[in-house]
């Protein structure tokens, strides 16, 4: 059985829950679900989320808690919106206090998309046909390196993509798939 952690400590870990859940029951694949705040519960982790929130926060939590570095050495990394920006190589409009995790070869640019006003929701071209995605002050995504995939695009935007490097596993959405579909979720059970 995996072991799949939810990064709780802001965000929307419970929609991730049950997105998680939905999928794993549609795939026929039993997965172990772990709410992720303190090192001990990183023990045995196949793959985490990163959920949306704000990133800065989401980074000096994960400080305080004593498992940044831990999350970046889990083998499966899927991050949405906030998750997507600390998996980033390059990020644009951070501060110089903000730490990342920088292990996807993408550039993200926070908050492109405007301010909280400004979030929508929109069909998506995905590898697995056309979806819902819902943007909430989401910030834009730029492929910069070899061997990332993309997987969702809003027009030429492109907002869901995929890199195995090695024996590790990275996906970012700059979307919220927790509150229309489980596709992306399917994937990620499934790598």
């Amino acid at each position: 059985m995996k072991k799949i952690g939810v990064l709780a400590l802001q965000g929307g870990v419970d929609e991730h829950i049950a997105a998680l859940l939905s999928a794993s029951e549609k795939i026929s694949t039993p997965i172990q679900i772990v709410e992720v705040r303190n090192p001990s519960d990183m023990d045995g982790l196949d793959g985490i989320i990163i959920p949306g929130g704000e990133s800065t926060t989401i980074s000096k939590l994960m400080e305080r808690a004593g498992i940044f570095s831990k999350v970046g050495q889990v083998r499966k990394i899927m991050g949405t919106c906030a998750g997507a920006v600390l998996l980033a190589k390059k990020v644009q409009g951070s501060s110089l206090e903000q730490r990342f995790l920088s292990v996807m070869d993408i550039e993200i640019e926070r908050n492109a998309y405007g301010r909280q006003l400004d979030s929508f929701e929109a069909n998506l071209t995905t590898v697995f046909g056309t979806l819902p995605g819902v943007f909430i002050r989401a910030p834009k995504m730029h492929v910069s390196g070899k061997g990332v995939q993309p997987m969702a695009f809003y027009g030429n935007d492109i907002v869901a993509a995929y890199q195995k490097k090695l024996d590790k596993h990275y996906l970012a959405m700059t979307f919220h798939p927790e509150l229309t579909t489980t596709r992306f979720h399917e994937f990620f059970i499934k790598l």
